[in-house]
């Protein structure tokens, strides 16, 4: 199981912008993310969620300032992030870098390498590559594409089911995976976090559209408004948030005439 435990974090002083240095944006929370299951954790924009995830897997603006990252009962918080994807943690950023220079073929070569402790081939790990793109009916071609640079927002999606699939991590951390995507894509990307988690990773998937709940049937369900855990449950609060959308789940001041706007 991934746990976090009362996780505070603030801007670091790291930060691009100095303006709010050491202000807290994601207060007192705790969720867990347990093997073969999917949790989700939805908002509105602006709530802390990705905030929270980038501070756990060490992006420079943000710092844990209190709380404990635990994995499978051992304290995690302080490793370094490429310690923390060697013991199998993957995140699919929302803002990915542009990485020019660097197909995606060989820097999963290079991961699978490092994270797996292996010696396999280029040649049979690229043999296996493009086998798994076809499982997904994704274009293979993609592998001989750059990581990220110049790729359309469907294709970096599609590039992040294929590092899924390659790496196999044991927990997977996806930011708005569902956003600006076509359909096909998106089934796409269903079915490879179905594959995966029969095969017992564990997801937590982060988005602001209640509209992903009509794909997937989480275990767990975590709501965040305002840099709060504001609720906690099953299915029966993904059906909620299916049936009233934001406002009423986190009782918005504005629900009256925002129009669902907060979500």
């Amino acid at each position: 199981m991934l746990e976090l435990k009362n996780i505070c974090v603030e801007i670091s002083s790291d930060a691009v912008s100095k303006e709010n240095e050491g202000k807290n944006v994601v207060r007192d929370t705790s969720l867990c993310i347990e093997s073969g299951s999917v949790s989700v954790l939805m908002g509105p924009n602006g709530s802390g969620k990705s905030t929270l995830v980038n501070a756990l897997l060490g992006h420079p603006s943000y710092r844990v300032s209190s709380g404990i990252l635990e994995l499978d009962g051992v304290d995690i918080t302080n490793l370094p992030t490429e310690k923390k994807a060697h013991l199998g943690i993957f995140l699919s950023m929302q803002n990915v870098p542009k990485v020019g220079g660097l197909t995606l073929a060989t820097f999963l070569h290079k991961a699978y390498v490092a994270t797996h402790q292996t010696d396999i081939s280029v040649l049979e790990f690229y043999v296996n590559l493009r086998d798994k793109a076809k499982l997904f009916s994704i274009n293979p071609d993609l592998l001989d594409r750059p990581l990220t640079a110049g790729l359309s927002g469907g294709e970096k999606k599609l590039s992040e089911v294929l590092q899924l699939a390659a790496l196999q991590p044991k927990y997977a951390i996806l930011d708005e995976i569902d956003s600006g995507v076509d359909i096909d894509a998106l089934h796409t990307v269903f079915k490879a976090i179905d594959a995966l988690k029969k095969e017992g990773t564990g997801f937590l998937i982060i988005s602001h559209h209640p509209s992903l709940l009509d794909h997937l049937a989480p275990e767990h369900v975590y709501v965040m408004s305002g840099g709060n855990m504001v609720r906690k449950g099953g299915r029966e609060l993904a059906e909620e948030i299916i049936k009233h959308g934001f406002c009423d789940v986190i009782q918005c001041s504005l629900s009256d005439t925002c129009s669902g706007k907060c979500g």
